[in-house]
């Protein structure tokens, strides 16, 4: 059967370059499930492979879109098959990677829509993250999922906006998709860590982003005609910095609210990967012993 390795989990917990690594050593390619990756020139923030290393190994969906373009599961998953296909074709091994949990999880169970019963900890999670980064940030992940249902609700309706979610990641309906990846052998790997290690690296990327140009990169994209309202400029690393540039905060609290929204995404993403049917949650040691163990095993 023909074999597949998704690789999930928090950010800067080392998942792409454990990807990188073992798709030189197995002749694989990467399908990056990643939501911010898929833009043209949002290449810092969104810790993008350079150049060198997307000519070592092939990539896909990345830099598709230009900054003022929208995206949702639906296409992500159209397209995700598109690049299976051609992968599998040229006798290499698919590796799809990212931290974007609604797309993995979109990938392994396929769609399930309407007829959601209630889910306290969903909300509440939603709750949270409207808390945090206001209650756009809600409503965008509605859009990513039905950008039609997303449109006929104001996004400070929250309850509303929460309960489409719900039916969008929960509900049933009498004819559920099937999974893309049915007719694969799956391994579904979600790199996790101590909580206090991740928050190092993420601070000390943060940093390293800043170091290598992350505010000329996002100037240059608001002079281009970026807006906060754009999907692509309404994510962590790039949202931030709208306030800065119209003089209402520091340089100093912009990067410290990047590093902080980092934090609160990583604690998300944690609670989204346990709900991910049969993934395997384990440090990046672990994941590549896995990872070796699946692609060696010749009888699978």
């Amino acid at each position: 059967m023909k074999k597949v390795v998704i690789i999930t989990g928090l950010t800067g917990s080392g998942k792409s370059a454990l990807a990188m690594k073992l798709c030189k050593e197995y002749s694989g390619e990467i399908i990056s499930a990643d939501s911010v990756q898929i833009y043209k020139r949002l290449d810092i923030g969104s810790a993008k492979a350079s150049k060198a290393e997307m000519s070592s190994v092939s990539h896909h969906l990345i830099d598709i879109l230009n900054f003022d373009e929208t995206f949702n599961v639906s296409e992500f998953i159209t397209l995700c098959s598109d690049a299976l296909n051609k992968i599998v074709f040229n006798g290499h091994i698919p590796f799809i990677v990212g931290g974007t949990g609604l797309y993995v999880k979109a990938l392994v169970e396929g769609y399930n829509f309407s007829n959601a019963v209630g889910h306290e900890d969903f909300r509440r999670e939603c709750e949270d993250l409207a808390i945090e980064n206001g209650n756009i940030a809600v409503w965008n992940k509605l859009n990513e999922l039905n950008p039609e249902k997303a449109k006929a609700v104001h996004p400070n309706n929250l309850k509303r906006v929460i309960r489409y979610l719900e039916i969008e990641m929960f509900g049933e309906e009498k004819k559920k998709q099937e999974s893309i990846l049915k007719d694969y052998d799956v391994l579904c790997l979600g790199i996790i860590d101590d909580r206090e290690k991740i928050y190092d690296k993420i601070n000390k990327r943060v940093e390293e982003m800043i170091k290598l140009g992350l505010e000329q990169e996002v100037s240059a994209l608001i002079k281009s005609g970026a807006k906060r309202e754009d999907q692509s400029m309404n994510t962590i690393g790039y949202k931030e910095w709208f306030d800065y540039f119209e003089g209402k905060v520091t340089l100093e609290r912009t990067i410290e609210l990047i590093k902080q929204h980092s934090r609160n995404y990583c604690k998300r993403q944690l609670t989204f990967l346990k709900t991910i049917p049969n993934i395997q949650l384990v440090n990046l040691k672990e994941g590549e012993e896995k990872i070796r163990e699946f692609l060696n095993d010749r009888n699978k």
